[in-house]
């Protein structure tokens, strides 16, 4: 689950996408039906390059020229007459979805690893607008147990089951960088526009706490450079304050990476005196995945601190499965 974009004939990709956007969104479930079963559609896709036939940023770059058609007969007229125009948004831009509610899932790991008298450095690689390099701007609801946020912040809200440890309050952030291919500013209106084609349609709530998050960031922006996560982030972790805790993390990024890019980054990020918090698809990170308990039957990413697996947590931060 939640590596469905990865490997493999298009149509099973599109099958297996199915299945982790029906609870959620039926609109794109009706949808990615059609498009398994859709010669026009496939072929459409198989035109593009390998990386950019991803069903998320297909259908992020169809809500934007064209919505979201009702009926396979309309999305196959509608590839027929405007498909150069979504081809052109799908090759200029990426999934770079920005879901400040995996900050809910973070915290936690983040507020263990703060220490009296010594703040938290954050590093996120593949920030995009930076949004989870926010988490002290946020309020946070688990359940009933309840952090309130500044005046005005977005809630994030999580279900919690196991003995997660849930913190009083947001550690202290003396400073906060990301590292991303192609850095999206929150206020930048095209930017903002692609950022909320990412949210699936049905999801009302997500749309308005993305909106609220966006508003934050462009009042207050956090840094982003242009970088590679495997060959830069060494570089920009060596300008955090020596004397804050350095703490190096990713939500959903390592899967658009190949394998030994991967590799290349878990060797890197190991290296340096930085604690290492991983929020992926658990095929993406295998050996880790292997010393975690059978997974929920929701969809779901592998929480990691260290190399060790913590908790499982779903794609978007909604639940939080804490084991360890």
């Amino acid at each position: 689950m939640t590596e469905s974009w990865i490997g493999g004939p298009t149509a099973d990709r599109y099958r297996r996408f199915v299945h982790e956007v029906e609870r959620t969104s039926p609109s794109y479930a009706a949808l990615c039906s059609w498009i398994a079963e859709s010669p026009a559609s496939l072929a459409f896709l198989d035109a593009l390059p390998e990386p950019k036939r991803q069903p998320n940023l297909f259908l992020a770059a169809l809500r934007k020229v064209a919505g979201v058609p009702g009926s396979r007969a309309a999305l196959e007229d509608t590839l027929a007459s405007q498909g150069p125009a979504i081809a052109a948004v799908m090759r200029r831009r990426a999934t770079q979805t920005n879901e400040p509610g995996r900050c809910a899932v973070l915290l936690p790991l983040l507020a263990a690893l703060a220490e009296p008298g010594r703040p938290l450095a954050l590093l996120e690689v593949g920030a995009s607008a930076g949004l989870c390099l926010l988490p002290d701007r946020y309020a946070y609801a688990y359940g009933d147990h309840r952090m309130p946020g500044p005046p005005g912040a977005p809630e994030m809200t999580c279900t919690v089951t196991g003995p997660a440890p849930l913190p009083a309050g947001v550690p202290s952030i003396a400073w906060r960088a990301g590292l991303d291919l192609n850095p999206l500013s929150a206020a930048d209106p095209d930017d903002r526009d692609w950022l909320k084609m990412l949210v699936w349609p049905e999801e009302a709530t997500r749309a308005a706490r993305l909106d609220a998050a966006l508003d934050l960031a462009a009042a207050a922006p956090p840094r982003v450079v242009t970088g590679r996560l495997e060959t830069d982030l060494a570089d920009l972790a060596a300008t955090a304050p020596p004397d804050a805790r350095l703490v190096i993390y990713h939500t959903a990024v390592l899967a658009y990476l190949p394998p030994e890019g991967r590799a290349q980054f878990v060797e890197t990020v190991q290296a340096l005196d930085a604690a290492w918090i991983a929020c992926e698809a658990p095929s993406v990170l295998p050996e880790i995945a292997a010393k975690a308990p059978a997974p929920p039957d929701w969809p779901h990413f592998l929480l990691s601190l260290d190399g060790v697996p913590r908790a499982w947590a779903s794609p978007h931060g909604q639940r939080l499965a804490w084991f360890a």
